[in-house]
């Protein structure tokens, strides 16, 4: 287990560098399987979940190069064999190889995908996408055998705009038969992202980024190119440590309308914030005003950062109040703060009451998941003691070098092995 050990208390000055979008690397290596032919993707991430997909791609038969942030992917001599569980279970994004596989080979055999653990998570409108464009979906013991003697075209409309069932459904519908429509779908800048991999490998999808796509299905893929957009989510989760700890610090290489609905609340609350063209340029309040959140799907607010934004919230003077709507379970880290001196209300199980000004002091507390740890790591920043974080692996799942990055600005922060 990895454990992160932070001296908080200094002002975090100078400047972030964003990495790529850790959402969208995890899609974009799966749909290279699509291709028939050599395939780039630059501005790759470097984080543990990268690595995971990385090694299922070796375990198919792909030939992989990876240099600096370009990988290179060979899938001509990709074998359509069955992925395991010790495998598909390292990360959620492994359920993106059953809409490749199937849409390239007709046929995939896998297990249930894994991920954190921040409530239910179904697969049901993945599963309704492959039924709609002609699959056949078999489940037994938590394994998938999905397959079709033709895919078409259909219209399919998603009970709700998630963003995996989008793109799981056009990484489908690419090699189908005809037309499809995806209708209800999501609309976050990493499916755009997807979509555009995708047509420079000549897929023929319009309308990606709004919640009506339209995709006319191609026979063969050919070899594509795809940079990674920057990370509106490690950008915003540093945005917030800044409101906190921060003295003119410079988050950079974003894309400051990914994060607009962060800003406006920032801004709502009384945080100093200038914002340019590729950069977002933040300091700490000397007083912060409550406010209310409610999580949503792109554009609204996003359930990734609610958890980061928590420790802000309990700066301010008086009950600011934060509704989850996507993820039910994802209060986890609300104990880990109140251990930290934290008075939060997790009395319902959607909505939580955050009552401040907080004074926070250290400990030994746990990243449950993912966003967990980043609220850890921002609420270590405030206090001069020290802060262990445990199953600091969930964090390296998806924030690019963050030990060098927190050290560039001024945190006194180490990794190890416990």
């Amino acid at each position: 287990m990895k454990q992160i050990i932070i001296s908080g208390g200094n002002l975090l000055t100078g400047t972030i560098n964003i990495g790529g979008a850790k959402n969208s690397a995890v899609a974009l290596v799966p749909a290279s399987l699509l291709s028939d032919e050599k395939v780039t993707i630059s501005n790759i991430p470097k984080i543990s979940d990268i690595e995971a997909l990385t090694e299922i791609l070796e375990y198919l038969g792909a030939d992989i190069s990876l240099e600096n942030d370009v990988i290179k992917i060979d899938s001509s001599s990709v074998e359509n064999k069955e992925i395991p569980e010790n495998v598909s279970k390292k990360l959620r994004a492994s359920y993106y190889f059953m809409s490749a596989l199937l849409g390239k080979y007709k046929h995939v055999e896998m297990y249930f995908p894994g991920g954190c653990a921040i409530g239910a998570r179904p697969i049901d409108q993945t599963l309704k996408g492959f039924r709609a464009l002609g699959a056949t979906v078999i489940e037994e013991n938590n394994k998938f055998k999905i397959f079709a003697d033709e895919l078409k075209g259909a219209h399919v409309y998603l009970d709700m705009p998630s963003v995996g069932a989008t793109i799981n459904t056009m990484l489908v519908a690419v090699r189908a038969t005809g037309g499809t429509i995806i209708e209800n779908a999501a609309r976050e800048p990493e499916i755009v992202s997807v979509a555009n991999f995708l047509n420079s490998m000549g897929a023929r999808i319009t309308g990606a980024g709004t919640s009506k796509i339209k995709i006319i299905g191609v026979e063969k893929m050919t070899s594509g190119f795809s940079e990674v957009i920057p990370d509106r989510i490690e950008a915003g989760t540093y945005i917030i440590a800044g409101a906190v700890m921060g003295h003119n610090l410079t988050v950079a290489n974003i894309i400051p309308e990914h994060i607009e609905n962060l800003i406006q609340k920032l801004k709502e609350m009384g945080v100093p914030i200038t914002v340019d063209s590729t950069s977002v340029t933040v300091s700490r309040a000397n007083s912060l005003k409550p406010i209310s959140v409610r999580t949503a799907g792109y554009p609204g607010f996003p359930t990734d950062l609610q958890q980061p934004l928590t420790v802000l919230l309990s700066m301010a003077e008086g009950v600011s109040k934060l509704e989850e709507t996507i993820y039910e379970n994802r209060f986890q880290n609300v104990k880990y703060l109140n251990k930290m001196g934290a008075d939060i209300d997790v009395s319902s199980q959607r909505v939580i009451k955050i009552k401040g000004p907080t004074k926070y002091k250290g400990g030994t507390v746990m990243a449950t998941d993912l966003r967990a740890g980043a609220c850890m790591i921002i609420a270590a920043l405030t206090t001069n003691k020290k802060t262990f974080i445990d199953k600091a692996e969930h964090i390296l799942r998806g924030y690019e070098n963050i030990e060098d990055k927190l050290k560039n600005v001024g945190v006194n922060i180490e990794i190890v092995d416990i």
